[in-house]
């Protein structure tokens, strides 16, 4: 359990509740008077140091920036996947494009979506302002010529399809991204999601091979509420979060900004821009 709900009559009994829970490496993440009925209670949320590095350490089990993108003699090739809307394409182009993501590196696009109606166009228009090369792949045998164009570039950012691995275009696609052999899967999952939704997502792409998590849409969570959670339940490393539709700069590195949503009920939402938390 990443943090626990304390509450008592007094601040001095909550603490003492802490203290004999969860012993004196204690955090406190949040701290606020609660109503019920006439009573008001002192509420207090708490985790220990164990815990939150615990939680850090799964977030970071892959680097938050990679050293160099390019695997040998070829660039280094990172995957979207996820459902319909969750944000796999603008997500892909806010880390194409932000200078603290892979801004500064020669990154080209792939996409696999050649089903959804104005996918590509969409796709191309966002391609053509940044300047970014675009590939579109419709069969196997259109990989190796398009990897041949592509190969003096550092990175390569895979856009795929909202269809699950499972629908009947499902193995179509995911054969595609199979031959692509992407070093990183992230898993777009809208941070809005019920917990219980969002594990039967990651359970339907696990065919896609999932390395990462990349939760999105923070602004539409009231506060934030149960982010940190949700992103515990995944079990999977996280290297960014998305927070709205604003290319590239709604774009945060992802375990500050989970870190810091820990025990949040009805906070206000943060602001700010950028990459840094």
């Amino acid at each position: 359990m990443l943090h626990e709900t304390f509450r008592s009559r007094d601040l001095r009994e909550a603490l003492a509740l802490v203290r004999s829970r969860l012993g004196e490496d204690a955090l406190i993440l949040r701290t606020q008077s609660v109503r019920s009925g006439p009573d008001t209670f002192v509420e207090v949320v708490a985790t220990t140091g164990a815990d939150l590095e615990g939680f850090r350490a799964r977030l970071e089990r892959a680097p938050t920036r990679l050293a160099h993108t390019r695997r040998g003699e070829r660039p280094y090739t990172v995957a979207f996947v996820g459902p319909t809307g969750a944000g796999k394409t603008t997500s892909a182009i806010k880390v194409a494009l932000h200078p603290e993501a892979y801004g500064e590196s020669r990154v080209g696009l792939i996409t696999l979506d050649t089903y959804r109606v104005g996918a590509i166009e969409e796709l191309q228009t966002y391609a053509e302002v940044a300047g970014l090369p675009l590939e579109v792949i419709y069969t196997i045998e259109d990989i190796p010529d398009t990897l041949e164009r592509l190969s003096e570039l550092d990175l390569i950012l895979i856009d795929t399809p909202g269809r699950g691995p499972k629908a009947p275009e499902g193995p179509v696609w995911r054969n595609l991204l199979r031959g692509l052999r992407p070093d990183e899967v992230h898993l777009v999952i809208p941070a809005g999601l019920r917990t219980d939704v969002a594990l039967a997502i990651r359970e339907e792409f696990v065919l896609c091979g999932p390395t990462h998590a990349l939760l999105t849409k923070l602004d539409e969570v009231p506060g934030e509420t149960g982010v940190a959670e949700l992103a515990d339940q995944l079990g999977l490393p996280a290297r960014w979060v998305t927070t709205g539709q604003e290319i590239p700069l709604d774009l945060y590195l992802a375990a500050p900004r989970l870190i810091a949503a820990l025990g949040r009920q009805s906070e206000p939402a943060r602001s700010g821009r950028g990459i840094a938390v």
